[in-house]
């Protein structure tokens, strides 16, 4: 496949409508269009953008007990979660086709291939067709994110080859795995693309350190949302009432492969953030170090990726 070395990329840094999905792919679909027309070939939306990162609920939890406010509060998201494929990855494809680029949005899954009862935190890859060239599940979701979503597999780590170069995806806190990293690493990821839910400063210093240690462009996108994006019963928890307007403060930045910002943390508001990259920049940045080439030591340090899918027993 012969690579464009020059091209736009947009990271898209918005806020979900919490639980409500057609409102939200509707405004996913502006946003694409609003992209498409600076011409981005590939455009990052954040972690769990369809239909939210339902930051500030506890969805009735404690240690030995759940409520029943707290499950009606699970149906309700579980509700706003999408199938894949299905209806509204349809509906996006249409607008991804539209743009003629390389898309990739964070969703809420439901698992359809058993009882439907487990939601994952899913990267959604789309190509510039609008077909879906694959998805990354979360592996390891964060603290009482584990109330929530199920545990990815290793049958979803792709990394796609592009006219734009490799674009590969870890989700939020999975980008504080080492070994997950070399996994990307080890695939030639060359656009490594990091959704989140991590605003703290802290963050900036690993999409620095990443783009540094893999010596590729790190495209990293965050929401900003407040309280209005969050429906007005929900807004009665009290968890939420003790929470500040501003929930996400975004910090969506753009990396280059010797960890210099191309477009630094935006905070704030919402915005699309537009770069011009070049694929030599990463060839350049090889000279003195390639961690998966000339630095590294297969002899001494070798890596195992179970890539199988994990199945129930087949009857």
């Amino acid at each position: 496949m012969k690579n464009n070395k020059s091209f736009t990329v947009a990271v898209i840094q918005a806020g979900s409508i919490l639980m409500d999905k057609e409102a939200t792919i509707a405004k996913a679909i502006q946003l694409i269009r609003e992209a498409a027309k600076k011409q981005a070939k590939i455009m990052l939306f954040p972690e769990a953008f369809i239909s939210a990162y339902p930051r500030g609920m506890s969805f009735g939890a404690k240690v030995g007990s759940r409520s029943l406010e707290g499950r009606k509060d699970f149906a309700r998201y579980s509700d706003s979660a999408i199938t894949i494929p299905g209806p509204e990855t349809d509906a996006i494809g249409k607008a991804v086709k539209e743009a003629g680029a390389y898309v990739v949005i964070g969703v809420i899954e439901k698992d359809s291939a058993y009882s439907g009862g487990t939601l994952y935190c899913t990267a959604l890859f789309f190509g510039p067709d609008g077909q879906i060239l694959g998805k990354h599940r979360k592996l390891k979701p964060t603290g009482s994110e584990r109330l929530i979503w199920g545990e990815g597999d290793g049958s979803t780590l792709p990394v796609f080859h592009t006219p734009y170069g490799r674009i590969g995806a870890l989700i939020c806190w999975e980008n504080y795995m080492p070994l997950a990293r070399a996994a990307m690493y080890a695939k030639g990821v060359q656009i490594y693309l990091a959704p989140t839910a991590d605003a703290r400063d802290t963050w900036f210093a690993s999409m620095r350190h990443i783009a540094l240690e893999g010596r590729c462009f790190v495209l990293s996108c965050n929401q900003y949302s407040t309280k209005d994006m969050y429906p007005e019963d929900i807004l009665e928890r009290a968890e939420l009432q003790e929470m500040d307007h501003e929930l996400t403060r975004g910090g969506s930045c753009i990396v280059d492969p010797l960890g210099e910002f191309v477009v630094a943390p935006v905070m704030g508001k919402e915005e699309i953030l537009y770069a011009e990259l070049n694929l030599d920049r990463i060839t350049e940045s090889q000279f003195d170090f390639d961690v998966v080439g000339h630095y590294a030591r297969p002899d001494v340090f070798q890596l195992h990726v179970n890539e199988e899918k994990q199945e129930h027993t087949k009857f």
